[in-house]
């Protein structure tokens, strides 16, 4: 069943296999989107006088028992049905007949799916800002009990200057901070509604295009109906590119780790159900957890450049091209979660060293890891930097370098952001600030409303 067929027209077999291809299975995951977009266009329709409210009861009726049945899992796209729209439409017309046909007044496919991915994409931010904010909170948590523990810190993979557990675990979650404010803009792009655009240069109906919005929690509409079309691939490569940022840390983070859990850092640990074994070395803890985050981090991170070029090249219009974007964006979603839930679980389970620079090896492996605070106590005292610079490297060079007497003093540091000023709160503020300005209860209450809950 098509809602383009016309008497007399079929489509050959081989050509609609290939054109159909996954949305059939992909368009279960807009299943529930879609019924909240028909709702929200009925209610339209009847206050323009296109439904009348005998025919709005009737179809509201049947699109909120068809909702339960998707929330259930009692719900499919039937054979030879072609996509969610269709299916939809089906049922309404097979239960109502005359009333079911008129669903559609007013849309096109078109812009039913960039609703209906919009509404799908809203919802799954939704999950992954929850995850943020739980893995957020636990880095926040791992840095105030471990800011008085001192490890090296690193740059060209040689040893630095000296960092502390705070310092690193509150890194990343200001990291995240920042991500979450990227993810706020594309939220703000995705959270207005293309409905009413229909197939790119809206109707001659008197459609009520922000009645519409207004139902489902949007900010706003997309105004020009060409425009509205338009965002169709600007909404998921802006969006994608907000996913790549918060894979992009979680990949670096997870690097960290499977570098400090190696022995030639042991840094760090985790039990030995978060590790996995080999099947010749009885030894081994591996960090197979890490190691899929990392791999994970970067499909995601690599996804706006496939989004881009799908698209980039194509003129004003709705193109078929666009079909493929379901089939590169839609697994991104739970793969960024599970790797944002499988992060937090294990931090909550990670073993830090103490004693990395004052056990035996670390005395001698460490030895120059605090040079520039030697430097800056020269300086301190009155000597110029580079005077200063010269005389220490010098005793490195003789051997005669010590630094013992600075090794207790590293956690006095006072600047903003600096191992003794970790500055917490302050980062959680940044936080919470792009935390708030999502209006996820608004949208949540729209669709309560309309689903009759």
């Amino acid at each position: 069943m098509k809602l383009w067929s016309k008497a007399h027209t079929d489509t050959n077999a081989l050509v609609e296999r290939f054109t159909v291809g996954r949305d059939r299975e992909l368009d279960l995951f807009l299943a529930e989107y879609d019924v909240q977009g028909s709702l929200a266009h009925g209610e339209m329709l009847e206050s323009i006088g296109l439904l009348t409210s005998e025919e709005w009861r009737s179809l509201q009726t049947e699109l909120r028992a068809l909702y339960k049945r998707i929330l259930a899992g009692d719900f499919a796209i039937q054979d030879g049905v072609e996509d969610i729209h269709s299916q939809v439409e089906f049922l309404l017309t097979e239960r109502l007949g005359d009333t079911g046909k008129k669903i559609h007044s007013g849309r096109s496919r078109n812009d039913q799916v960039a609703l209906d991915c919009k509404l799908f994409f809203r919802a799954e931010i939704t999950k992954i800002v929850q995850q943020m904010h739980a893995l957020f909170e636990r880095l926040l948590a791992l840095a105030e009990a471990h800011k008085h523990v001192l490890l090296p810190g690193y740059t060209h993979l040689q040893i630095a200057m000296p960092s502390s557990f705070g310092l690193w675990f509150s890194a990343y979650a200001e990291s995240l901070a920042d991500d979450l404010a990227q993810l706020l803009a594309a939220y703000k792009l995705i959270n207005k509604s293309p409905l009413g655009s229909a197939a790119g240069y809206g109707a001659s109906f008197p459609l009520n295009r922000r009645k519409v919005a207004e139902a489902l929690g949007f900010d706003d509409i997309h105004i020009n109906v060409v425009y509205a079309q338009m965002t169709r691939g600007k909404a998921e490569r802006v969006l994608a590119q907000a996913l790549a940022g918060v894979a992009a840390t979680l990949g670096k983070m997870a690097m960290d780790i499977t570098l400090f859990m190696s022995q030639n850092f042991g840094f760090i640990s985790f039990p030995s159900d978060l590790t996995t074994g080999s099947s010749i070395m009885p030894h081994k803890k591996n960090p197979d957890v890490f190691e899929l985050i990392r791999a994970r981090a970067s499909r995601i991170v690599a996804l706006p450049n496939e989004i881009t070029l799908l698209l980039h090249n194509l003129p004003s219009g709705y193109h078929r091209d666009a079909q493929l974007l379901k089939e590169a964006m839609f697994p991104a979603f739970d793969s960024l979660v599970a790797c944002l839930e499988i992060a937090e679980f294990a931090l909550g389970h990670i073993r830090v060293r103490e004693d990395i620079l004052t056990d035996e090896r670390g005395k001698d492996l460490y030895a120059y890891l605090f040079s520039v605070e030697a430097v800056n106590a020269l300086v301190l005292g009155g000597m110029p930097f580079r005077d200063a610079y010269k005389q220490v490297g010098n005793d490195i060079e003789q051997g005669t370098f010590s630094s013992a007497a600075f090794l207790q003093n590293a956690l006095q540091h006072t600047h903003e952001g600096s191992i003794g000023n970790l500055c917490l709160d302050e980062i959680r503020t940044q936080f919470a600030g792009h935390l708030t300005a999502f209006n996820f209860e608004q949208v949540e209450a729209a669709i309560m409303r309309l689903v009759g809950e």
